[in-house]
């Protein structure tokens, strides 16, 4: 049976993955639960053939393994936004000096203020911004250039016997 249906496609010409597609893929998958063979999943369903058929119970299993994984970057990445809004509240306040428990003053009676609290604010919204960023994966990978020289050495035969 051909598969009838347009699939719409994106601005590089690739197939987008729509709902219909996704909720076909869904079908497959419970009708290969229920033992068909991907050639009758393939003529129920409407797929090209048997292998356009496997191609979607692939795709619904990877979604169903997709949806957790996302479920839990979306928890860790609330977690780190409370973490800088901890982090920016402590930033936003004046810290008076401390020494030895008590409150450091100066020759006008007002409260020295440190700034030691609000630099390690600082460093740890830097920490907390590239945690996120490596959770959501927008950090592009590092370039590596090799380069140098490759020498082999014959051991054991004249190098003019080589030519």
């Amino acid at each position: 049976m051909a598969d009838t249906t347009e699939q719409p496609r994106d601005g590089n010409n690739k197939y987008e993955y729509v709902h219909t597609a996704v909720q076909r893929d869904a079908a497959a998958s419970l009708l290969k639960a229920e033992g068909k063979t991907y050639q009758e999943i393939a003529d129920t369903l409407g797929y090209y053939d048997r292998g356009h058929a496997w191609r979607g119970v692939q795709r619904a299993r990877t979604a169903i393994l997709r949806e957790p994984a996302e479920h839990l970057m979306q928890i860790e990445a609330e977690r780190l936004d409370e973490q800088y809004v901890a982090a920016l509240s402590i930033l936003e306040h004046e810290h008076p000096m401390v020494s030895h428990g008590k409150v450091v003053y100066d020759d006008m009676g007002q409260p020295i203020l440190d700034d030691g609290p609000k630099l390690a604010a600082l460093r740890e919204m830097r920490q907390i911004r590239e945690s996120y960023r490596r959770l959501h994966g927008l950090d592009s990978p590092a370039k590596v250039d090799v380069g140098g020289e490759l020498k082999y050495e014959v051991v054991g035969i004249a190098p003019e016997d080589l030519a």
